[in-house]
Parts: structure tokens; sequence; C-alpha cells
């Protein structure tokens, strides 16, 4: 089975468009985090009652952020999708976040995008056009869902479609000095 972190993200700067794979569908307890040596998604854990995934979860094939996880993404669409899902998604923004755990800060950035399949999202194209309480919202629960796991989710601000689409070159950048330098080492 192929790695599905190391697929082509065909990122297209000039629409702001890329691919996403969703770990975990919007309304879900369960939170799945994909393995790329088994190929499969894994169990990582379970909310508390009444808390779910606001969005649909997943990552950017082919980056790699900060954390050493492919580049997270929230994706907007008037159906959740499933495990495993491959779309294309045009980014709306980004959550520019830092998280801390056991003396360790690090950045751990949410880009927030629109399924291209998506109708009722169709005209979206910056994350100022949502509704201010939205992003309130998905701050919020990561904030929530963070400090259920004994780590520090604070915001730093919020940037529109070129910073997320920054984000993206720079992660496939930091993917590709990565392979190079653990080829260099073998």
């Amino acid at each position: 089975m192929p790695d599905l972190t190391q697929l082509p993200h065909r990122l297209d700067p000039s629409r702001h468009t890329c691919r996403a794979i969703i770990e975990t569908p919007k309304g879900r307890r369960s939170k799945f985090d994909y393995d790329p040596h088994s190929g499969l998604f894994e169990l990582g854990g379970l909310l508390p009652e009444g808390m779910t995934f606001p969005l649909d979860f997943g990552f950017v094939p082919s980056t790699l952020g900060e954390d050493g996880d492919p580049l997270d993404v929230l994706v907007l669409s008037e159906e959740s999708t499933f495990t495993g899902c491959l779309l294309e998604v045009r980014l709306i923004g980004v959550i520019e976040a830092e998280q801390s755990e056991e003396g360790q800060t690090g950045r751990n950035d949410r880009m927030l995008a629109v399924s291209s399949a998506s109708h009722l999202y169709r005209e979206v194209s910056h994350m100022k056009q949502l509704p201010s309480m939205t992003v309130e919202h998905l701050s919020q629960f990561f904030v929530n869902y963070n400090a259920l796991k004994g780590k520090a989710f604070r915001v730093l601000g919020v940037q529109g479609p070129e910073r997320a689409t920054e984000l993206v070159k720079a992660g496939s950048g930091a993917l590709k000095k990565k392979d190079e330098d653990r080829a260099a080492g073998s």
C-alpha cells in the first residue's frame, strides 16, 4: 500500500488549491491517525461525550510541519467525508498557533480549506468571509482538545489563503530537505 503522506500535494498557488487526506471526519468522537508504516488509520483517541470534530480533519500530503507531521487541514463542506478520503481543496486561510507540552513549544498551525466539490462554500475564498464565530469556535475546539491531552494550544493569529499557500510550499520544502538529509546519511 502506498504511503499516503508521500502522495503529491498538487499545489496550484494561483488558485490556492491542493490535495488533502481526511483522517477524522466531521462529527466523529473518534480521532484517527494515519500510520505511514502500515498504511492504515489507527484509533488515536476518543473525545469525551458531547465533543466531536467540528469539520473534516486531515493533512496535506508531501508536506512536513514543525511538529514532524504533515501539515494539518480542516475542510469545510456540506457533507462529512470518510477516513482516508483524498480530495482537492481550496485553501482559505490558517489559524496560526503554537502548542506546548512538557516545556516544549512549537508551531502547530491549522489550515482551513473548502472542498472543491462543495456547492455551499463555492464562493468562499477567504476566512474573513466566514462568520467570526466559526473561527472562534474552531480555535476553542483546539484549545479544549489539546487541554484534554495535557497540552497547551495558543492561537497567535488568523491569516488568509496566501499564508496557507506559503505554508504548503514551506512544508513541501521541509519534507524534501528531510528526505535529502536522510538519503545523504544512509
